[in-house]
C-alpha cells in the first residue's frame, strides 16, 4: 500500500479491499444455486420425475445428484456473499 500523505483521508473504498471475493462469492454462489435449480426441474419435467426410492432413470439419477450438491453450497456461497457485501456497505456508510 503506497504511504499516505498526513493530510490526506484514505476513502472508504481504499479502507475496504476493492477485491475482497464478495462479488466473486454472489456470481459462484447464484451459479451453483441456479444450476441446481435447473438439474432440480428438468429432473420433473424431462428427465422422468422421481419417486419415493429415488429418481426414474439414469439421468434423473445424474441431475439428482447435481441439484442436491448445487442447491445447498450455492445457497451456503450466496448467503455468505449477501453478508460480506452488507458488511462492506455498513463499513462505507459508516466511514462517511
Amino acid at each position: 500500500m503506497p504511504p499516505v500523505s498526513p493530510g490526506h483521508q484514505p476513502s472508504a473504498s481504499s479502507r475496504t479491499a476493492p477485491n475482497d471475493g464478495t462479488r466473486q462469492l454472489l456470481q459462484w454462489g447464484g451459479s451453483m444455486a441456479g444450476a441446481g435449480v435447473i438439474a432440480a426441474v428438468l429432473l420433473v419435467t424431462v428427465l422422468g420425475g422421481f419417486t419415493r426410492t429415488g429418481a426414474t432413470t439414469n439421468t434423473g439419477w445424474f441431475a439428482l445428484i447435481v441439484a442436491l450438491m448445487c442447491i445447498p453450497f450455492g445457497c451456503l456461497l450466496l448467503s455468505l456473499g449477501i453478508a460480506k457485501w452488507l458488511r462492506n456497505r455498513s463499513i462505507a456508510h459508516r466511514s462517511r
